[in-house]
């Protein structure tokens, strides 16, 4: 079993809801990498990507006990 796990930043919740559920789990943050998520948006015969929000992800280590 891997001690690292991953954690998203849910849309209806705060970066520190999501870092209070990690604690709980028993997991510390070692890594935050954040992606932008585009749509594409067409414009006559040229499509665009548009930014609609930003993806947060965590990696925690899970605490040794």
């Amino acid at each position: 079993m891997s001690s690292k796990e991953w954690f998203e930043v849910e849309q209806d919740e705060s970066i520190d809801d999501c870092l209070k559920r990690m604690a709980d789990l028993g997991y510390t943050p070692v890594r935050r990498i954040e992606e932008p998520i585009f749509k594409e948006v067409k414009e006559g015969s040229s499509v665009k990507n548009e930014p609609i929000r930003q993806r947060i992800r965590f990696q925690g280590l899970k605490n040794e006990q």
